[in-house]
């Protein structure tokens, strides 16, 4: 009750997202030393020099990205997979893209732990998103980018949502919200915050 508190105290109010983030338990995504730590609203430290974004964060993300049941969703930046699990509560279908193939594997078998069959982990450049996978819902990238990337813009279906991190640096970050209408695209700010750059290329472990 108490994580549910927070989060609502930090303006996460959209009831299908509260349901799946009671659902999901963080402390499955957070290992070693850091484990008593899992339900705090803080980031942590994960493998492959990544962090998990602190509860509250992922809920106002996934709120924003205004998730239907019939949604197919990419999430860039696999990290814990404690996001994408929250989104398969949410959606028809995830896809799920990390550098890190490490990462992959082991959101993996959490996945495969949680039986949660609508969702699939590549390994790759998330920058490209998954061209074979395309077109998507919705799109959630979990790195900070300097600019949407274009391959990941011209993923987004019609009527389709894309939210991200923007940034130059880990200190100026702006979280946004991006609408593919008849016309182009539509970008909304939302909030403040700080995440791990998006970096093109593989992860060497």
């Amino acid at each position: 009750m108490r994580f549910l508190f927070a989060l609502r105290s930090r303006g996460v109010t959209d009831g299908r997202v509260l349901t799946a983030m009671e659902k999901v338990d963080r402390g499955r995504f957070v290992k070693g030393v850091f484990a008593s730590r899992a339900y705090e609203d803080m980031p942590l430290p994960i493998s492959c020099g990544q962090t998990i974004s602190q509860p509250s964060v992922v809920g106002l993300m996934t709120q924003a990205l205004q998730v239907g049941p019939r949604d197919t969703v990419l999430e860039v930046g696999t990290g814990s997979g404690y996001q994408a699990a929250i989104l398969s509560q949410l959606a028809r279908r995830v896809y799920t893209v990390d550098r890190w193939r490490r990462l992959v594997r082991e959101a993996g078998e959490i996945f495969r732990e949680m039986d949660l069959t609508n969702v699939t982990g590549f390994t790759g450049d998330g920058s490209f998103g998954l061209p074979d996978q395309a077109p998507f819902d919705r799109i959630l990238v979990t790195a900070a980018a300097e600019d949407p990337p274009g391959p990941l813009l011209a993923q987004l279906k019609p009527g389709g949502i894309m939210v991200l991190p923007v940034g130059q640096s880990d200190a100026v970050q702006q979280l946004i919200r991006v609408r593919r209408g008849e016309n182009g695209f539509e970008y909304e700010e939302l909030r403040p915050v700080r995440f791990v750059p998006l970096v093109e290329g593989l992860g060497s472990e």
